[in-house]
């Protein structure tokens, strides 16, 4: 009797190690890949930090959905999020801290003042990097090999923005204000030199900074120069008062125009029923959502999961996650070293665009698309 019962404990507990040893060999084939994300998910830009973890959020999610394999393994994804606070000495450290941490890759910054910097860093760790939002053409002339961008740089928008002022509209005088931040300056710098080129006078060129909140005595002074419209190269925090302030000083006919850094839904609550909304023109890298095969159907998932939070730059983080997994399967592998380089030669349809790189890490043929705020809400124009 007790030598039966022994080996029925015996029986137990082989059955009980060789169940343990498929779990461990179950959980050795599943391969963990993170990706980091950095943005300013504190400070007055948290709407756009917190609009571009969503998306990439909403790339993992739906990639451990599709049950994804990488050189034979089934991958889990995770999204190591950090913030930026758009903050480039805390860029610095949150890139710092992603290449410690061993992520597998990059999706990020949000602004090209933290996106420059954190640049170099991922450069050194050898961490491939896709920003969503930084559109200043620095980025890219770095020469950084794991460097890209998946929408259109500052060239673009601030030369198509400066066209449409002087072809389109047919102004004669133009004001450029800037927040002195690598975004700001560099999109205004070349919004000035097109208007310049095309006929424009440029009757005043004033500064400001991203932290402030009172422009009076900056649209007083243009306000004296009667200009048709002013651009501002910045972000939403800043252009919601400077619309308030304009509203307030009679500037009620006068234009403003801004990149991808104002055009944002958010801009609507900011200038707090400023009737001037109705004279902002905006531009963003990409075409709109309502024009792209699948934008519609991805804004419905992208609202359902994360409910009033969708700014701009949340499909292009999408695109980015998605476009760092693309190059892992292709190379059939999720070290960086061994995909990084399939990256140069990515062809995928996204959500934004059909994504392919430039040699410079730039995108291939990008679009560009004119907003308008009628009714309080942001509409293409066309």
């Amino acid at each position: 009797m007790a030598s039966s019962v022994n080996m029925h404990r015996f029986a137990l507990t082989v059955g009980a190690v060789m169940a343990s040893l498929a779990a461990s060999t179950g959980a050795q084939a599943q391969t963990v890949v993170r990706i980091g994300h950095v943005g300013p998910v504190s400070g007055p830009q948290a709407h756009y930090g917190r609009d571009n973890e969503n998306g990439a959020r909403m790339a993992v999610d739906e990639l451990n959905a599709q049950g994804v394999s990488i050189g034979g393994k089934k991958v889990r994804f995770e999204l190591v999020a950090e913030d930026d606070a758009a903050d480039p000495k805390q860029g610095t450290a949150a890139a710092q801290k992603l290449c410690d941490a061993k992520v597998n890759g990059v999706v990020g910054h949000l602004n090209s003042g933290t996106t420059i910097p954190a640049a170099k860093v991922y450069s050194q760790c050898g961490l491939p990097m896709i920003s969503p939002s930084a559109t200043n053409p620095e980025l890219t002339q770095l020469g950084y090999k794991n460097v890209y961008r998946v929408l259109a740089n500052d060239n673009a928008l601030g030369s198509g923005l400066a066209q449409y002022a002087a072809n389109t509209l047919k102004l004669k005088k133009v004001a450029i204000i800037d927040d002195r931040t690598a975004y700001g300056k560099g999109v205004a710098e070349v919004f000035a030199k097109t208007a310049k080129s095309l006929g424009l006078e440029v009757v005043s060129q004033q500064y400001t900074n991203d932290k402030a909140v009172d422009f009076m005595a900056i649209l007083t002074a243009i306000k004296n120069k009667k200009p048709d419209g002013i651009f501002f190269g910045g972000m939403d925090p800043q252009a919601g008062p400077m619309l308030r302030q304009m509203q307030q000083l009679g500037l009620t006919k006068t234009y403003l125009f801004g990149g991808d850094g104002i055009c944002t839904d958010k801009l609507v609550d900011l200038s707090s029923g400023a009737r001037t909304l109705s004279n902002v023109i905006c531009a963003v890298g990409g075409a709109s959502l309502d024009k792209l095969p699948n934008g519609k159907t991805w804004r419905a998932r992208y609202d359902a999961k994360f409910p009033k939070q969708f700014q701009v730059y949340s499909p292009y983080t999408y695109d980015a996650t998605m476009v760092l997994v693309d190059a892992m399967k292709r190379a059939n592998s999720v070290d960086p070293k061994v995909y990084g380089p399939k990256l140069a030669d990515t062809s995928y349809q996204g959500v934004t665009a059909k994504v392919m790189f430039e040699p410079s890490g730039d995108l291939k043929n990008p679009a560009m698309t004119l907003y308008v705020y009628k009714d309080g809400k942001k509409v293409t124009l066309n």
